[in-house]
């Protein structure tokens, strides 16, 4: 396993030709760079195959390969990426709100980065689905920021915090989470729940999410949805596995050779 990862390789398959230092303008940059070109997919648990948390393979699967990967391996790898460039960062863990009651008691199962900038704390995640931040948050309660796409808060009570965003004047929680840094067995375990349980959704759908900079992307199953800021979200449900493949290559930017691999996974997707 390599100690560092391939960071010119990185900045290759992210496209990013800017300066880079530890700075906001570098850290923004580059998560906003990451999400719209590495998408975020679930082909591997689909398919039943275990999700290797490994540097090198991560590497290999995100980078040389250009493929896509979920939150761990996401967030593995640019926290790897930032750590090249010598900021200071720490995973944190979360549990998923999205789509949920405020109240409902949900696994932690998403991985999120805190990064120490001059000044204060920040939190960046490159692994949230069609949803992901696009951008970095100062690590600071009750404040409207801005993204490159809607505005996103924190919350924060008796030391646990949650992450919303602001959709069609509405604030939705994406997850809560504390700030105690997190060991990576813990990591492990939670992708091994995520990845091979048959409660996971990640093992039954096809879940994929690309952001570019006027539209996020999302696609469950045979339903293809574009969401543009300040607009109502562009659903459409996808005729054959035919037009299928053809969204995961040229929406998502998955390589044809990662969808061919799927086989006749997809022709069993529910289509509802």
């Amino acid at each position: 396993m390599p100690d560092a990862v391939n960071l010119d390789a990185y900045l290759r398959r992210v496209g990013w030709s800017g300066p880079v230092g530890t700075d906001l303008p570098t850290l923004r940059g580059l998560a906003i760079a990451h999400v719209a070109t590495i998408p975020f997919a679930n082909l591997d648990p689909l398919m039943g195959l275990p999700v290797d948390l490994g540097l090198a393979a991560l590497q290999r699967k995100l980078v040389d390969e250009g493929r896509g990967g979920y939150c761990f391996e996401q967030n593995l790898l640019f926290e790897a990426v930032l750590r090249e460039i010598g900021f200071e960062v720490n995973g944190l863990i979360a549990r998923v709100l999205w789509g949920h009651p405020e109240d409902v008691q949900t696994p932690q199962s998403h991985m999120l980065l805190r990064v120490e900038l001059e000044g204060g704390s920040w939190l960046a995640d490159v692994g949230f689905g069609g949803h992901v931040l696009t951008g970095a948050l100062r690590l600071q309660p009750d404040i409207e920021q801005p993204t490159a796409h809607e505005p996103f808060r924190l919350l924060e009570r008796d030391g646990e915090w949650r992450m919303q965003s602001l959709a069609h004047g509405q604030w939705r929680t994406l997850y809560r989470f504390d700030l105690r840094a997190v060991p990576m067995v813990d990591y492990v375990v939670a992708n091994h729940y995520v990845s091979s349980h048959p409660a996971s959704r990640f093992v039954s759908h096809l879940l994929l999410g690309r952001t570019a900079a006027d539209r996020r992307l999302g696609l469950l199953d045979y339903e293809f949805t574009i969401r543009r800021d300040g607009r109502e979200p562009e659903r459409r449900l996808l005729r054959d596995v035919a037009e299928l493949r053809d969204v995961m290559e040229g929406e998502f930017l998955l390589p044809a050779r990662a969808v061919a691999a799927l086989g006749d996974r997809l022709q069993g997707l529910p289509r509802t």
